[in-house]
């Protein structure tokens, strides 16, 4: 009678067992578009390392409501044409129901038209001001506004009663959205540009165009552009004994800069975010916490510290998190609960979204840092 009462047992907890493996949740679809290799590697990579660590941390934790996370990722390598065919893959055949990225502005302005028509929330890395201004029903971003980062060194310019500048910028996505700006701004910080230069991605060499800016009267010079293009552009303006100060934009906020740059990166000043300085901000700083934690997660995973555009990835993963534990999990409402985001402190700056600001940052998320001895030193 034993036997046959703990034979009964048995088959019903095999029975409970494999009825958990049946309707267990299947995984929810994230899709993630990232410049892995190629130009804008130096952005990509980290991203695409910081998204992993992320959905890994989130599933461990049991992942959303018992419902886990599958990242994929496709590599755009800094190609317009690729982050198209990558999107169109992600929605038509592997069905996600958010994407995070692009790395670039052009990648990003590229697959916007796709994400509007299909209906699937797209959280942007890239900075263009352009990517959500005008605001689009589908696309947010994390990176902080190519205007904001203008803002911040033509204050600091402002006060160092600076009026005559030279900029240098890339022809691409990015640096046409930056010299917009400079431009743009440039009169209401009392500034002129008297030298305006340009160089494209794929150049080696600046020397030209640095030897016009040394022979103006320019008291300040301002790179715009992503790495490798400005790690030369510091170079050879140390080859050439420019004196006057070098800014260079948020796209070059990581250590990565200070190495290809060399010696030509000391007493470079830039617009970033904080987390490259995370360690040097007052303790009362509301994003000092997630900061730190994130630092040195990534450091702990990936032997090199976290970055500011590993930041913009951990920003986007945590955004639709939260978007998805208070809505659910389809587009329509992760959608609608990303622009319901009030005051979420994270890597990038503190976000508040609405149905008129789909960017959700302030002056506030930059920082001016320096690089002193081949480290960054806060600016206060």
């Amino acid at each position: 009678m034993s036997k046959n009462i703990f034979r009964m047992v048995l088959v019903l907890c095999l029975s409970f067992l494999m009825a958990g493996a049946v309707f267990a949740a299947p995984p929810v679809k994230i899709g993630a578009l990232f410049s892995v290799t190629g130009p804008a590697s130096p952005l990509g990579e980290p991203e695409r390392n910081t998204a992993v660590m992320m959905v890994d941390e989130i599933n461990k934790a049991g992942g959303i409501k018992g419902t886990k996370l599958e990242l994929i990722v496709y590599d755009t390598q800094g190609d317009a044409t690729k982050a198209v065919q990558g999107v169109n893959k992600l929605i038509k055949d592997d069905k996600v129901v958010a994407i995070i990225g692009p790395s670039t502005t052009g990648d990003s302005m590229a697959v916007i038209p796709v994400i509007e028509k299909s209906g699937i929330p797209l959280v942007s890395c890239a900075a263009g001001i352009k990517i959500t201004d005008p605001v689009k029903k589908w696309v947010f971003k994390t990176a902080q506004n190519d205007a904001l980062a203008v803002m911040k060194i033509y204050g600091n310019l402002q006060k160092q009663k600076v009026s005559k500048i030279a900029i240098i910028t890339v022809s691409d996505g990015f640096g046409a959205s930056g010299r917009e700006q400079l431009k743009l701004q440039a009169k209401a910080f009392g500034i002129e540009i008297i030298s305006d230069e340009t160089y494209s991605p794929k150049d080696t060499d600046m020397t030209v165009q640095l030897t016009k800016i040394r022979d103006s009267k320019a008291q300040a010079v301002i790179c715009w552009g992503t790495n490798p293009g400005p790690a030369m552009v510091a170079r050879n303006a140390k080859q050439l004994g420019i004196k006057i100060p070098l800014y260079m934009s948020h796209g070059v906020s990581s250590k990565k800069f200070i190495e290809l740059a060399g010696e030509g990166a000391e007493g470079i000043m830039l617009p970033s975010g904080k987390v490259i300085v995370a360690d040097q901000l007052p303790k009362g700083d509301p994003q000092k916490k997630a900061l730190m934690s994130y630092v040195n997660q990534y450091k702990a995973r990936y032997k090199v510290e976290g970055d500011h555009f590993g930041g913009h990835a951990w920003d986007a993963v945590m955004l639709l998190k939260g978007a998805m534990e208070r809505g659910g999990f389809t587009p329509a409402a992760i959608r609608d609960q990303l622009e319901k985001t009030k005051k979420f402190a994270g890597i990038g700056g503190t976000f508040t979204f609405s149905p008129q600001d789909h960017a959700g940052l302030t002056s506030d998320a930059f920082v001016l840092v320096k690089i002193e001895k081949g480290d960054w030193k806060l600016l206060k």
